[in-house]
């Protein structure tokens, strides 16, 4: 009960683990305890003050850090809206430059962690413009480097990254106070290059500062996930996303890697051909604010292989409707998968419009290779070269692109199929892959957006090239293959 002892002492170790946490965020203090984080998580967030002091401000600055830091994301962006109109408080502040620093960082720690990696980086820089020591200003670095990151800005990202690391030597800080977002972006940054061994390095880095934390501990095994993914090694990688998604360690885990690894066992099974498992994968998974993770990016690249063009447009619609609220490093590969869905369905002028505008978006953000990763080689690179063929500035960067599109689309020898062996056009793919479903020539014309006409005209063509006389005969040829 209120004014008890026990209430009383309650609110004091309460008050008491807020001040002491808001000191530790910044380097030179030591670090956060468990203790205090988990008190801080479950405890409820305060009214929004009349005006806004630095007592107040370091308080929520704690609150906020600590549901980031231990997955207490249950209210989402509303939090943000409780106390911000955009990166300005709704109320008077009287602040000292520090204190909004601080406060501003852990909103934007609390978005990267939500998912909203442009909120998080736009606090971030808005934590940097008020950081006035060293100690504020690699906190406000950490979290600016990895809303970038999450975001697909890598040359910015790097920037930030290479600051922070450069300020901590500097400083002489010891390991364990190096900061978790920063290691998270060098991590993101490294899979944007296809950078299996700086991976690596990244998850090692996470395990040496913080032995003992199994919240590091999930997030660098999971880093080594994706490097496994990258390497090829795609049997050890699907088994360990599985073990780390259903065992017993994602209880101490963040969000963000659980949604990583969703996405990336996805990805794996895509690679496999288990097309309709990576669908069954992503089924339960909802994309959160701001498309940090991007659930409908992700089924398109199943619903690709399965030639289910129509239906990855209609997934991915208010993605593209909604592109100032969604996040570039999803945005980018949905438009790469959207460009040959469109070019499958004849919207030609289109396709070209949207692989432009994703090869564009890919060199001006840091040339990554993940937004072609498990999409149908020649497929891609035959429409990239048409979409890059009348622009100088894609035309000299083309060489990269096509070498960063063989090392993580599908390769051709994984993908000679009957298909690929009676070279049908992308097209005529599309619409083999649906003859496997129980669909009519009626439901496939539906499907995939054409007359019924058309789809007589490609199925004749089908048989032909594969040499059977008729369905049955071509959907046991193409069974086969998949089996």
């Amino acid at each position: 009960m209120p004014g008890t002892p026990a209430s009383i002492e309650a609110r004091a170790a309460l008050r008491s683990a807020a001040a002491t946490t808001a000191l530790r965020l910044l380097p030179g203090h030591g670090v956060p305890t468990a203790r205090h984080l988990a008190l801080l998580a479950e405890a409820e967030l305060p009214e929004t003050p009349v005006v806004w002091t630095d007592a107040a401000a370091l308080s929520l600055a704690a609150l906020l850090a600590a549901r980031a830091r231990r997955d207490a994301l249950a209210e989402g962006a509303a939090v943000v809206a409780r106390y911000f109109d955009d990166v300005r408080l709704n109320r008077p502040a009287s602040l000292s430059s520090g204190a909004r620093s601080q406060l501003c960082a852990s909103i934007g720690e609390y978005c990267n962690a939500i998912g909203w990696p442009q909120a998080g980086a736009r606090f971030g820089a808005e934590a940097l413009l008020f950081a006035d020591t060293d100690e504020t200003r690699y906190r406000a670095l950490s979290v600016s480097a990895l809303g970038h990151a999450l975001n697909g800005e890598y040359l910015t990202a790097e920037t930030a990254r290479a600051a922070a690391t450069e300020l901590f030597g500097a400083r002489g800080w010891e390991a364990p106070e190096t900061a978790y977002l920063l290691l998270l972006a060098e991590a993101l940054i490294a899979s944007s290059r296809l950078d299996v061994g700086r991976l690596l390095d990244a998850a090692s880095e996470m395990r040496r500062v913080q032995p003992d934390d199994p919240y590091w501990g999930y997030a660098a095994r999971a880093i080594e996930v994706m490097a496994m993914m990258f390497r090829r090694d795609l049997g050890a990688g699907r088994a360990e996303g599985r073990r780390l998604l259903h065992g017993s360690r994602r209880l101490s885990s963040h969000r963000m890697m659980r949604h990583f690894l969703v996405s990336v066992v996805s990805d794996i099974l895509v690679a496999q051909g288990e097309y309709r498992e990576a669908l069954s994968t992503l089924e339960p998974c909802e994309t959160p604010e701001g498309h940090g993770i991007c659930f409908s990016m992700q089924r398109s690249a199943a619903l690709l292989r399965l030639g289910r063009d129509r239906e990855l447009l209609l997934e991915t619609d208010a993605c593209v409707a909604s592109e100032a609220d969604h996040c570039l490093r999803t945005l980018t590969p949905l438009l790469v998968r959207r460009a040959l869905a469109l070019n499958r369905m004849g919207f030609t002028r289109r396709a070209h419009q949207s692989m432009e505008t994703a090869l564009r978006l890919i060199v001006r953000t840091g040339c990554s290779a993940t937004p072609f990763l498990m999409l149908p080689h020649e497929e891609t690179r035959a429409l990239m070269d048409t979409a890059a063929r009348e622009d100088p500035e894609l035309a000299d960067v083309l060489p990269y692109l096509h070498a960063a599109l063989a090392r993580v689309a599908t390769p051709d020898a994984e993908a000679r199929s009957p298909l690929t062996v009676a070279r049908l056009t992308p097209t005529e793919n599309a619409t083999a892959e649906l003859l496997l479903r129980s669909l009519s020539l009626p439901d496939i014309a539906r499907e995939r957006g054409v007359s019924l006409n058309t789809v007589k005209t490609q199925v004749r063509s089908i048989y032909q090239k594969l040499g059977v006389a008729g369905r049955a005969e071509a959907v046991e040829m193409l069974t086969g293959a998949d089996a």
